[in-house]
């Protein structure tokens, strides 16, 4: 069962131990072209059917250091690189972490490199939520949202596991201050 978060009870300075369960550079599958995944540790979101139970510890893996994000930093500078993504557990209470990576994205590449986050948060949720919260939103690119639902399980959908789940292009969106639906580039060439 997929809890109905409040999502002024979850605070990321309560909740993080500032983990990391993994990082995965170089990767194909989590966002568009190629990526460099960081994977936080810590979710109350525990979805049924998860992929990634074990990142539900705010204590799995090892603790964020100033080496493994100079690590990404230059996997990142590589210009096959289209950007960063950002996974979990949940992204969203390990604001620390991913605060201090997506300002370096911002201050050295600026909106070259992209920045993808999945998060079990609504868009409108996250709006209306803590300034970490609502500071991470406006450095990401393109957001993931909603809880997984197993019972929405559709292995056809790109980027997302369920159908209740949106991709959304997080400037459009707050630029209208509602959802909007981020469209693939490379889905009208085939």
């Amino acid at each position: 069962m997929t809890l109905t978060p409040n999502p002024r009870t979850w605070l990321a300075e309560k909740a993080s131990h500032q983990y990391v369960a993994d990082y995965k550079p170089f990767s194909f599958v989590d966002g568009e072209g190629v990526r460099c995944s960081l994977y936080v540790s810590g979710c109350f979101f525990k979805c049924d059917g998860c992929y990634n139970k074990d990142a539900w510890s705010f204590r799995c893996g090892a603790p964020y250091s100033a080496d493994l994000e100079e690590r990404i930093m230059a996997d990142l500078a590589h210009e096959s690189v289209q950007g960063l993504s950002l996974l979990g557990g949940e992204p969203f209470l390990n604001t620390q972490v991913c605060l201090s990576i997506a300002r370096r994205v911002r201050a050295q590449f600026g909106w070259a490199k992209d920045i993808w986050c999945w998060t079990g948060y609504t868009f409108e949720q996250l709006l209306t939520d803590s300034a970490d919260k609502r500071e991470l939103l406006s450095l990401v690119d393109v957001l993931v949202d909603g809880p997984y639902e197993d019972s929405l399980r559709d292995l056809g959908l790109r980027f997302r596991g369920s159908a209740n789940q949106r991709v959304l292009d997080v400037g459009a969106s707050l630029a209208q201050g509602a959802a909007v639906e981020w469209h693939d580039a490379t889905a009208a060439i085939g």
